[in-house]
Order: C-alpha cells, then structure tokens, then sequence
C-alpha cells in the first residue's frame, strides 16, 4: 500500500478539527472526518487573544493533546495504522494574525510533539512563520495547492470561505495570485448565534427570509481594505462582532431576517468586489467555490446574482469535498516540506522569494 499524508486543519471559525488522509500520487483524497470541538472549547479559542501567556501555553498544550486524540480515532475509524502515514501536515489553530503589525507577526496553537511522539511519524507545522520572515503576509498560502491541482488548464478562480473569504487565481501561462477578499463565515456566523442561539446559518434559511440593505453593502465596499491592492490578509477579528455592531447594529430580534441577509449580501459583494476589482476580466471564467460557506445556498445565490457572466461550482465537482480542501493542502505541504521541495507562492503573500515552508517534529 502506498503511504498516505494527513492534513490536519481547524479554521477561523475554530469549530472543529477536519482531518484527511490524501494518497499523493496520483492525488486523491482517499478519507475525512470532521471533529467538532466542545461549545467551551471553541469560545476560549475564539477569545484567546485576550489569555495571559500561562493560559496560551497551557491551550497550546491542550490542542496538541487534543490534535493526538483525533488522528488515532481517525486512524482507528478508517482502519490506518501509522505505518500507513508518511507526515501529518498541521495547520494549527489561528489566534492572531497581524502581519501589518509594528512586529509582523502570526500565532498558531496545537503543539506538534504529541502526535510525534505518540504515531512515530513526522509532523510538519508551522507553516506562516517563514513567509513572514521573508517579508510576506504569511497568508494565504492555499494559492499553492490551487496552482498544484488545478493550473494546468483553462483560467480558474478558486474561492475558499471559511471564516475568511480568500481567492486564487489560476491557469496555464497564468502567474498565480492570491489574497484575503473580505468576511465569508465569521460574520454570518456571529449573527446566527447572537439572533438565532444557532451556530450558523444552514443553508442560509433566515437569510433567505429577509430583506438585504444592498445600500449598505455598497458603502462598506468602499473601506480601505477592499481598496488596498493585493498581497493581504485578514485576521478573524477584522470582521468580528466590533465589526458587526458598528456597521450592521443595532442587533436586535425584530431585524434578525433582515440583519443576516444584509451581512450575507455584504459577504457576496465583497468577493464580487474583490474579484471586479484585481482579477482581469478575461480571466473571470469559472469560479471554484471550497469550504463550509458554500452550502449557504442564500450567499450562493448572490454570488451568482453578481457575478452573471461567471460559471460558479464546486470542488465537488472535480473529486474534493469542499470540506477537505484546506486539510489536504496541509497534507500536501507537509509531504513537499519531507521531501525539501518548494510549497509556497510568494505572489500571493508578498514574500521576496519562493521558499519551503513548515517546521519538521520527528
């Protein structure tokens, strides 16, 4: 049997851990499973910015813990032993990222060493940590899985939307781009569980029910960041709940149709915008749509309201179940880094030169 990666990845959203194990070559993802985090666990990572040192050392440590936990009920679940694994790739968990800081920097949780130490098998993490170093945003670094399965063909647009929305754009004789395009999940997220005491939105059902303030929408679009040129990136908290109130507040019960639908639209109008705005015309083909957000079918239908000329799909559609695309990036990053290959696109961070990214725990 041929030797598989793991990809491990928990999103802004920090509502889950998804693990995949991806065959390489060919590519394939051969399985997933998503691990859904405790309600108390996800509130601590969602305000972990606020923690003192000691408090972040121990949830460092606890994730870690937690990350070890998960893969051997997944090797268990799918009847993998860890002869079977070649890496694990580790995104870890985002708690801040600010690259346009005084300092630049970024901060993943979930210490590798327990998986190493319990699978015998290297784990390659921290992947952000050496873009920054070389001058880039440390983020997006999908861009480079976007081109590895996908850029050999006619141009594509891929659309991740997580917590964050973040675009690539790919193709033969095209030079790949990437950056962060605005809100996808955070916001409609925070909305469902302040109005709704839901964790999202399924399928959009109370955004379909309201009225979108597409005036709104329209001013928001004309903030700084939708005007500020690629490479970029977001933390979570930059469409966070002080983002909520500012601009869609007050948040009260007797809107709560319309206030989502309002925020739904805004999401679509962003990537729209983001797309109008940096992705030639030309270029605007097909747009490749991966992560939870994308069974939002009331945010899909606004993409496809304003974006008519675009052919819009899923991942789905070319054997990646949105849910897994993230995990089996990390996957195969991790398997590059192994093999001391390059796993990075600096057009789309902004780092002076291509490089291998990710730290190797034997």
């Amino acid at each position: 049997m041929t030797k598989l990666a793991l990809g491990l990845m928990s999103g802004t959203s920090a509502d889950g851990l998804t693990v995949c194990a991806m065959q390489l070559r060919p590519f394939r993802v051969q399985h997933f499973h998503n691990y859904t985090y405790t309600p108390q666990l996800q509130q601590k990572l969602l305000r972990a910015y606020e923690l003192n040192a000691a408090q972040l050392s121990e949830l460092n440590y606890e994730l870690g813990a937690l990350y070890a936990k998960f893969v051997r009920q997944f090797l268990k679940k799918f009847q993998l032993t860890p002869a079977d694994i070649c890496v694990i790739g580790s995104h870890g968990q985002t708690i801040l990222h600010a690259p346009n800081g005084k300092i630049p920097h970024t901060l993943q949780l979930g210490v590798p060493e327990f998986m190493a130490a319990q699978l015998g098998v290297p784990v390659v993490s921290d992947f952000r940590a050496k873009d920054i170093a070389l001058g880039g945003q440390g983020a997006p670094l999908i861009p480079f899985f976007d081109e590895y399965i996908f850029g050999k063909g006619t141009p594509k647009i891929l659309l991740n939307l997580g917590g964050i929305a973040n675009l690539s754009l790919i193709g033969k004789n095209i030079k790949t781009i990437g950056f962060d395009a605005g809100p996808a999940n955070s916001l409609i997220d925070l909305c469902a569980q302040l109005l709704f005491q839901q964790p999202f939105d399924k399928n959009g059902a109370h955004a379909a029910k309201g009225t979108p303030d597409k005036k709104r929408a329209t001013k928001l679009l004309t903030q700084p960041f939708f005007k500020q040129k690629p490479p970029k990136s977001l933390d979570k908290n930059d469409f966070g709940r002080a983002y909520l109130t500012r601009y869609f507040g007050p948040i009260s019960a007797a809107r709560a149709d319309d206030i989502l639908a309002s925020v739904t639209y805004f999401t679509a109008a962003a990537v729209a915008n983001q797309i109008a705005r940096f992705i030639p015309r030309r270029y605007q083909q097909e747009l490749i749509i991966s992560g939870g957000g994308c069974y939002n079918k009331t945010l899909l239908k606004f993409l496809r309201e304003l974006l008519p000329h675009v052919k819009i799909t899923t991942t789905a559609e070319y054997g990646i179940d949105p849910q897994t695309k993230e995990a089996a990036a990390f996957a195969l990053f991790a398997w590059l880094t192994l093999h001391r290959k390059i796993n990075h696109c600096p057009l789309a961070t902004g780092a002076n030169r291509a490089s291998i990214l990710g730290k190797i725990t034997l």
